[in-house]
């Protein structure tokens, strides 16, 4: 009798490592609650730091799925209860199986906390997820339709911040900024962008030479401070208060549009995970893998396992690798069963 694997979340890990356990033969259902697999890829233009279209990532993924007859998939269904050998769904349905792999990734940070930005009150105060929905649709404009002349983009909105209990580096945000900053300067050449950051922590292969290609070639302006207040001017324009730590001098800047790069924090479905389902649990929400060297998909209970950004934030690419890790994981461990 063929073994059953249930993965939990459809997104780019759940998506890759129910791909994997397939070819080894293994029936898997993944259980999406969204009416669609892809995650939050789905919302993204270009994968940095290749630029590589997020819609071929997923459609590589896809295919890979679609060749196999072992995948069940479940969309618009949530689980509520998770033990190793059965999973509920929130409309009472159950399913036994031999393991489960959870890759329920994470949530996005409300930039609506962080009143001082003026998210959701001024217009063209956007967040990073709001300007690549407009990359996808191949114009970025105000909300009055117009071109934006003077973009700024602010990182670390809901990281590294104690105030909103969000310690923790999302890990992506600056790369992300660089990213977002090139593709504007590719829309409007003309335009002055500019990034206010922390620190550029700009760590994994190709990102260090995005980094100068934005400075070199596109003319993108790094500003090292926080913005401390935003308001709107007469015109329409936001004006930005800040200090360039750098040079210890205050900035006072208008712009057409400020860009909030907010970052990843656990989700809410994860204090469950500890409460009901004995998981461990991080300072920071995430979830606690067995150890973070030789074990770090394997969860402390026996038979659940994880994969991608539920237990750190992760970009796509070790999203992917951890979602292949994790069905390695999972096959070597039932074939000890």
């Amino acid at each position: 009798m063929k073994r059953h694997v249930i993965v939990i979340g459809g997104g780019v890990a759940g998506m890759q490592c129910a791909a994997e356990l397939a070819t080894q033969d293994i029936n898997v259902t993944l259980i999406e609650k969204d009416s669609d697999i892809g995650g939050k890829v789905r919302g993204w233009h270009k994968l940095f730091p290749t630029f590589t279209p997020a819609d071929e990532v997923l459609s590589g993924l896809r295919h890979k799925m679609a060749i196999t007859s072992n995948i069940t998939i479940k969309t618009g269904c949530q689980a509520t209860k998770i033990t190793p050998h059965k999973v509920t769904l929130s409309s009472g349905e159950e399913f036994s199986c031999d393991a489960v792999v959870i890759a329920t990734g994470y949530t996005l940070f409300d930039a609506r906390i962080k009143e001082e930005y003026g998210y959701g009150i001024y217009d063209n105060v956007i967040t990073s997820a709001d300007l690549e929905e407009m990359f996808n649709k191949g114009d970025v404009r105000m909300k009055d339709g117009s071109t934006p002349r003077r973009i700024a983009i602010l990182h670390c909105v809901g990281s590294r911040d104690e105030k909103v209990c969000q310690r923790h580096c999302s890990k992506v945000c600056c790369v992300t900024g660089v990213k977002q900053a090139i593709e504007l300067k590719q829309l409007y050449p003309a335009a002055d962008v500019f990034n206010f950051y922390m620190d550029i922590r700009m760590f994994g292969p190709g990102y260090e030479e995005m980094y100068r290609e934005a400075q070199q070639q596109y003319n993108v302006h790094f500003v090292r401070g926080r913005i401390s207040e935003v308001s709107p001017n007469i015109d329409n324009r936001l004006q930005i208060k800040a200090e360039d730590t750098l040079t210890g001098r205050p900035l006072k800047i208008g712009v057409d549009m400020l860009v909030l790069l907010i970052g990843m924090r656990s989700n809410d479905l994860n204090v469950n995970l500890q409460e009901e389902g004995g998981l461990r649990r991080q300072d920071s929400g995430f979830m606690q893998p067995k150890d973070s060297f030789l074990h770090n998909t394997e969860s402390n209970v026996e038979g659940i396992f994880y994969a991608g950004a539920i237990t750190a934030p992760k970009n796509v690419a070790e999203a992917l690798n951890d979602g292949a890790t994790a069905a390695l994981s999972v096959t070597a461990w039932l074939n000890k069963q």
